[in-house]
């Protein structure tokens, strides 16, 4: 068994990515400090990222200390269109590429992962944090926090036709839970899941005879949007705890 999963095991974690969620140092930075010695654990030089440890274990990084105590923090960015989930082969610039650059020197010390995903023509809210256990506490099906959107629609577009919406329509990958669903205006329908299967919305609007034209989130359980593209802000602990649901 390897070490990073001895300590998950144990309740504890692996040391680099303690160390990014303590925003000891840049991510970009974080392992080659620790294969340089620059990391103390309990007071001896440890080379290894996925050297096992928990909140209490003393650690310094050029001998000042830093707490693995975990303090969740998060992001919300507007999401513009046209930016991919991830990076690579992909011209196009990923959620990081427009991430990173409106951070402060602090936010950057942070090991930062997006909470979900969103479409490459898909706009709106989406979350970044530093604790592993948001991500699950948001993205779980067995939370079933929800999450609202917005969808330009044909105009001719009926609120008969989002009944089956409602009652629990039949997709391909079996049925989708019922969701809450009205026309907004003319062409524009809103639509509040509570689970987040791939392409869900598209999906579920396609079954109906409503193909998508244009998606925008703008509410993940009680957190509002409220920044503009490409804007980003960070949420306090309150809006975390209440808005979100997560108690760390």
């Amino acid at each position: 068994m390897s070490a990073a999963r001895e300590a998950n095991r144990a309740g504890g974690d692996w040391l680099s990515r303690a160390l990014g969620r303590a925003g000891a140092l840049p991510p970009e930075e974080l392992e080659a400090a620790i294969a340089a010695g620059r990391v103390r654990v309990e007071g001896k030089v440890v080379t290894k990222p996925f050297a096992p440890v928990t909140e209490a274990t003393r650690v310094t990084v050029d001998g000042v200390p830093v707490s693995l105590a975990r303090v969740t923090r998060a992001l919300m960015l507007h999401k513009p269109q046209g930016v991919v989930a991830e990076g690579g082969r992909d011209a196009r610039p990923s959620v990081m590429d427009v991430l990173l650059p409106l951070l402060d020197a602090g936010q950057r010390r942070f090991g930062w992962h997006a909470v979900g995903r969103l479409d490459v023509d898909t706009t709106g809210l989406l979350l970044f944090t530093n604790d592993e256990r948001l991500v699950e506490h948001v993205t779980s099906p067995k939370t079933h926090l929800a999450k609202r959107y917005v969808a330009k629609v044909s105009e001719k577009a009926t609120d008969a036709q989002l009944q089956p919406l409602r009652d629990g329509v039949m997709l391909d990958d079996g049925p989708a839970r019922p969701a809450e669903a009205r026309l907004r205006g003319p062409g524009m329908v809103e639509l509040t899941l509570t689970e987040g299967r791939n392409h869900q919305v598209k999906r579920m609007l396609g079954a109906v005879g409503l193909p998508v034209l244009q998606l925008h989130r703008e509410a993940v359980g009680g957190l509002v949007l409220d920044v503009g593209a490409g804007a980003v802000r960070e949420l306090s602990d309150a809006e975390v705890r209440q808005a979100l649901g997560f108690g760390g």
